[in-house]
């Protein structure tokens, strides 16, 4: 709806959801919901060891397909922006400060993966986005409203993360 509904009333041309990519994008969407953007939640809210266990494997093992994916293109899908970059996006811009340990997503770091990294830095860095992410509200909002996780309300310092350093992305074009 937000990709044509309002074009109407805008000279925007933006398609973040081209009919030619409509079923790839369906797939990865589906994939990196349950995975990723919730997989993090199953993650950090498990209360076995197995479904623990299960959600981190997933959420990992889908980190490395993605990480691989990123290897051959600049956006997930080519290298056009899509829908699907713009819902993987928030979560791996909260990860290493808020989902690497207090939702126990330990494994590695974004900034591990170095296509992912660049990658969240390119989409960091368009005009417009980097105002939409404030990661002290961020923090505070998972540390102190999450009691069962973290009792205490600490709210950690770090990490620092630099989304302005170079993501060399532009050699996919």
């Amino acid at each position: 709806m937000f990709n044509s509904e309002f074009n109407v009333f805008t000279d925007s041309e933006l398609d973040y959801y081209p009919l030619n990519h409509q079923e790839e994008i369906d797939s990865l969407n589906n994939l990196i919901y349950h995975n990723i953007n919730n997989g993090v939640y199953k993650t950090g809210f498990a209360t076995t060891q197995e479904a623990y266990e299960i959600a981190f494997t997933n959420l990992f093992n889908t980190l490395e397909e993605l990480e691989e994916r990123l290897g051959k293109h600049r956006f997930l899908i080519g290298n056009q922006i899509t829908e699907t970059d713009w819902r993987l996006f928030p979560t791996l811009v909260r990860f290493d400060a808020v989902y690497f340990g207090h939702f126990k997503c330990n494994k590695k770091q974004i900034i591990d993966y170095p296509n992912l990294w660049g990658y969240m830095r390119d989409l960091y860095q368009i005009p417009g986005i980097a105002e939409t992410v404030n990661m002290d509200h961020i923090k505070r909002h998972y540390y102190i409203t999450h009691n069962s996780i973290n009792p205490t309300t600490i709210v950690p310092l770090g990490p620092e993360i630099d989304f302005n350093i170079p993501h060399d992305r532009e050699r996919f074009h």
